[in-house]
């Protein structure tokens, strides 16, 4: 069959991708993005550290990020994204300033990391006070925590899961019961919006599930990350019924209030339950590590 009248592909911009050598969710990424851009995708060199404050570090020096858009300029992308939310929150607002002017210097194209597109979400959410699902240890966690406090926003409660790798294999079930126990009513009051950190953590198919039983904002790191390097491009991510993407289904209820057999009500039932192994309400500086 003679095809040479469809003339070739169309036209594609490209984002290049800077992500973590233990990156593996490349699939999740393409999701958000519409068909008319390509991903074009290389991660910085291996060290062998488990993930820590130490790794954040090591993956994010401005070296190592040069060295990692070059590698992309060839395929002329129009916007650089570094996809890791630990190693662009470990420096602080300021850090994560300088990672994104060492990135443009590199490759002459704008950039953006993960966490910096984090506080681009919250304006664009008007967030001010924000829950936060973390897969990290608790160090890494109060460093997000910190972060995200220069910027002004308010954390009311946390949970982290304190794994140091394979972060990747964590389950949609695990994300959601943690998703519920992070959101729970504190003493600082209800969440505007729901943050789940890590770039290497799945959350595509579980937004709109969890906006809709929390009935607040619900973003991820891949989400906002790939959001926000669209947004230079002058286009839309793509993604079922989601708030940050979708003005449609943007709304402010506070969290309903905990009645008998609410998802809130079960999820301060199963706390209540147990040791509060992992959980964090930023009014009680009480703080144990380990929930898994």
């Amino acid at each position: 069959m003679d095809v040479s009248f469809l003339g070739g592909p169309g036209p594609q911009r490209g984002v290049g991708v800077v992500a973590p050598f233990d990156f593996a969710l490349d699939r999740e990424l393409w999701r958000w993005v519409p068909d008319e851009v390509s991903l074009h995708l290389t991660r910085t060199p291996y060290v062998p550290v488990e993930v820590s404050l130490d790794l954040a570090r090591m993956i994010s020096e401005h070296e190592t990020l040069g060295d990692a858009v070059r590698t992309l300029t060839a395929v002329a992308p129009e916007v650089v994204a570094y996809a890791c939310t630990s190693g662009s929150f470990v420096g602080g607002v300021a850090g994560e300033r300088a990672m994104c002017e060492a990135m443009s210097r590199a490759g002459s194209v704008p950039a953006i990391t993960t966490s910096g597109a984090l506080l681009e979400a919250l304006v664009e959410l008007d967030v001010r006070r924000v829950a936060l699902v973390t897969p990290y240890t608790v160090s890494v966690t109060r460093a997000l925590e910190s972060y995200v406090a220069q910027a002004g926003v308010t954390v009311t409660g946390c949970a982290y899961m304190s794994l140091t790798r394979h972060i990747w294999k964590v389950t949609y079930r695990e994300v959601v019961d943690m998703a519920r126990r992070a959101a729970v009513r504190g003493r600082l009051g209800a969440a505007d919006a729901l943050f789940l950190s890590c770039t290497n953590l799945p959350t595509y198919d579980v937004i709109p599930q969890l906006e809709a039983e929390l009935r607040i904002p619900v973003i991820s790191a891949n989400q906002v990350t790939m959001w926000a390097a669209l947004r230079r491009l002058g286009t839309r991510a793509v993604g079922p019924y989601q708030a940050l993407i979708d003005e449609s289904a943007r709304s402010k209820p506070a969290l309903p209030d905990p009645r008998p057999g609410s998802v809130v009500q079960n999820a301060q039932n199963v706390q209540d339950a147990r040791p509060a192994q992992g959980i964090t309400d930023r009014s009680d500086e009480k703080q144990q590590e380990g929930w898994t």
